[in-house]
C-alpha cells in the first residue's frame, strides 16, 4: 500500500480539507535529528509545532529538552500547561503579560525572556514596576550570528540583533547583571543563513550559497566562541544556544555551544527538502477536495492558499504531494477559495477526491487547522487540537 492509499484509508470517514501528521514519520525524524545532534540537546522550536500534544510527546522523547517559545503569552500558557525550561525566542513588549510572569513564582522559574538592548530591560522595569513581590526576571542575550563579507556590502543571515562582537556582548551583559530584578542566564546565537537555506542548489547559485556557508561558519565559530567566552566573566551562562533543523550536524561541532534549536524537522516541511546534509520523511499534510474538472488535464481543489512567511515567491507556496504530477496554474496560483492544478494526474481525479499538500514551513499549517488527526499505519491513532484549536491565537 503506497502512502497515499494509506493515507485515504486511515481518514476514510473524514470530509476534507483537514491536515494529519504521520506519527511513524515524525518518530523517523525526531530520532534523526538527534543523531545528528550528536549528543547535544535539542530545545524544540514551538513555532514550528504549535499543537500542545505534539509538543509534549516529542519532549518525552530522549534528546530533547526544553522550549523555545515564541510569544510570552504563548510560554505563560505552556508553563501553566506543565512545561519547563521555555525561552522566548524573540523580544516582547507586552507588558500585561510581563506582569503576569513577573507575578507568578512558577512562570518566572520557568520562563526566560530575550534581549538584545538596554530598552528591552526599561520596558520590562516599567510593566512590572507595580507588581507586589516581583520576581526575578531571566534574561538571555540574543547575539547577531548573519555573516557579512566583502567590506560590509554582502550580508548574509536574518535582521535580529544588534549585538555582534565581544565588546557589544559583554557591555549588554553587564547591564542585566548590575539591574536589580534581573539574572543573565542564556546566550543565543541563530544563524539562519546556514540552519535555514538549503544547500543543495543547482547552477551557480547553488556554489554560491555553500561558499557562503562555509564561510560564514568558519567565521561563525571564532566570534560565537569569543562571545560566549567574554560573556561567561560577567555571568554564569545555564546554556548557549544556537542553530537549526538545518545545521544540527553542523552547530553541534561548536565547544561554546550547549544546546540546539530545531523544530521544523519534525514535520519536515516542503522548504527542507533542499539540504545537503539530511533527508526526512514529510510528516504533517493537508488534505483537500477535488470540487471540479473545467477542462480536461485540469482539476479545481476547494481552498489552498496557504502561503508561507518569508520572502513571496513560488517556494513559499504549498506543494501539491499526492498524487504526484500535479502543479499550479500561472495565472492563479494557490488560491482563497480554489485552487485549479494540472498535470498528467489531474485525468484520473474524480470530484471528491483529495489531493495531499504540504507546506512550504512547519507550525504555519497549524493556523489553519483546528485540529491534526495522528497517523498510525493506515488508521487514525488519535485527533489533537492545534494552537488554534485550543483558542490559542498567539501571532
Amino acid at each position: 500500500m503506497d502512502e497515499r492509499q494509506r493515507y485515504d484509508r486511515a481518514t476514510a470517514d473524514l470530509d476534507p480539507p483537514f491536515a494529519i501528521v504521520d506519527l511513524d514519520a515524525l518518530r523517523s525524524n525526531a530520532a534523526a535529528m538527534v543523531r545528528r545532534a550528536h549528543g547535544k540537546a535539542i530545545r524544540v522550536a514551538s513555532k514550528s509545532v504549535r499543537c500542545r500534544a505534539i509538543l509534549r510527546s516529542v519532549l518525552e522523547m530522549d534528546g530533547f529538552e526544553g522550549v523555545m517559545a515564541f510569544t510570552l503569552p504563548e510560554a505563560l500558557w505552556l508553563a501553566a500547561e506543565g512545561f519547563t525550561d521555555i525561552l522566548v525566542a524573540y523580544p516582547t513588549v507586552d507588558r500585561e503579560a510581563l506582569a503576569r510572569l513577573a507575578g507568578d513564582t512558577r512562570a518566572a522559574r520557568e520562563i526566560t525572556l530575550i534581549a538584545d538592548c538596554p530598552e528591552h530591560l526599561d520596558l520590562v522595569d516599567e510593566a512590572v514596576g507595580g507588581v507586589p513581590s516581583r520576581h526575578e526576571i531571566r534574561i538571555c542575550l540574543d547575539i547577531d550570528a548573519g555573516f557579512v563579507a566583502l567590506g560590509g556590502t554582502m550580508r548574509a543571515g536574518v535582521l535580529r540583533s544588534p549585538v555582534r562582537e565581544p565588546e557589544q556582548a559583554v557591555n549588554l551583559a553587564t547591564e542585566v547583571t548590575k539591574r536589580p530584578g534581573f539574572r543573565l542566564v542564556g546566550l543565543m546565537a541563530y544563524e539562519a543563513q546556514i540552519a535555514g537555506v538549503g544547500d543543495r542548489v543547482p547552477g551557480p547559485y547553488g556554489r554560491v550559497v555553500r561558499w557562503m556557508q562555509e564561510r560564514s561558519r568558519r567565521e561563525l565559530i571564532v566570534r560565537r566562541g569569543r562571545i560566549v567566552e567574554a560573556v561567561r566573566q560577567v555571568a554564569d551562562l545555564e546554556f548557549v544556544n544556537g542553530g537549526g533543523t538545518g545545521s544540527l550536524e553542523k552547530t553541534t561541532r561548536e565547544r561554546a555551544v550547549t544546546e540546539i534549536a530545531a523544530g521544523s524537522g519534525f514535520y519536515h516541511p516542503r522548504l527542507f527538502d533542499f539540504y545537503r546534509g539530511f533527508t526526512g520523511r514529510p510528516a504533517a499534510l493537508f488534505a483537500l477536495p477535488v470540487v471540479r474538472r473545467p477542462a480536461p488535464g485540469v482539476v479545481t481543489v476547494l481552498g489552498g492558499g496557504y502561503h508561507a512567511s518569508g520572502s513571496p515567491g513560488a517556494s513559499r507556496l504549498p506543494q501539491p504531494y499526492l498524487p504526484a504530477g500535479l502543479g499550479y496554474s500561472g495565472r492563479e496560483g494557490a488560491g482563497e477559495v480554489q485552487t485549479p492544478l494540472l498535470g498528467r494526474a489531474a485525468h484520473d481525479l474524480r470530484i471528491g477526491d483529495r489531493v495531499w499538500f504540504r507546506h512550504a514551513k512547519a507550525g504555519e499549517l497549524c493556523e489553519r487547522f483546528d485540529a491534526l488527526h495522528l497517523i498510525e499505519g493506515d488508521r487514525i491513532a488519535e485527533t489533537v487540537p492545534t494552537y488554534r484549536g485550543e483558542g490559542k491565537t498567539f501571532l
